[in-house]
């Protein structure tokens, strides 16, 4: 092969990369939109995210939030992720950094996990999945457990915090109501 077709080459296999990874990954529900260094920054400081912390990123993509949550805060971190490209590039990027006994990958439904422990819950979602995932954080949760949201809201949640600058949303996991509706006691 000469030269120009080693290039040609090259750049289609960076294409078809580019296109799976920005269009057919749709197709796994998961559109990837990666998460600015700012607002990575600000999901961290408003979910005052430190070593004492579980933060569980459902929805991961590459792990800006996970990786960046173990390396500077010290939490230990849980990343959920369903599509294959991104649990690969997750999974090397884990191996090949340090702070790898904080992190743990799942490959999985984000609907599907059981968040016993979970002191922080990062998101990054769209409004469909914002909905359906509510129930699923208010039945699995503890009451009062920090979830940090970037551009879309938590419907029938009220913000705790909000940096209006990176749209980033904190919210606690509200009081679960008595299974009768009545106050108990």
């Amino acid at each position: 092969m000469d030269l120009l077709s080693l290039v040609l080459l090259a750049v289609i296999a960076a294409t078809l990369a580019a296109f799976y990874f920005v269009f057919v990954s749709f197709l796994w529900g998961a559109g990837y939109q990666p998460a600015p260094r700012r607002t990575v920054e600000a999901m961290l400081r408003l979910g005052e995210v430190g070593p004492a912390d579980r933060l569980w990123d459902l929805g991961a993509g590459t792990g800006a939030i996970l990786f960046r949550a173990a390396r500077e805060r010290g939490a230990r971190v849980v990343g959920v992720e369903m599509e294959p490209l991104r649990i690969l590039i997750l999974r090397l990027r884990r191996r090949l950094g340090r702070h790898a006994s904080r992190i743990e990958i799942r490959w999985g439904n984000l609907f599907d996990q059981d968040l016993a422990g979970a002191t922080v819950v990062t998101l990054f979602l769209w409004p469909e999945a914002m909905s359906r995932l509510r129930p699923v954080l208010e039945s699995r949760l503890a009451p009062g457990t920090r979830v940090v949201s970037h551009w879309h809201r938590m419907p029938g949640w009220a913000e705790a915090a909000t940096d209006r600058e990176t749209r980033v949303f904190l919210y606690r996991v509200p009081t679960r109501p008595p299974p009768n509706g009545r106050p108990q006691g």
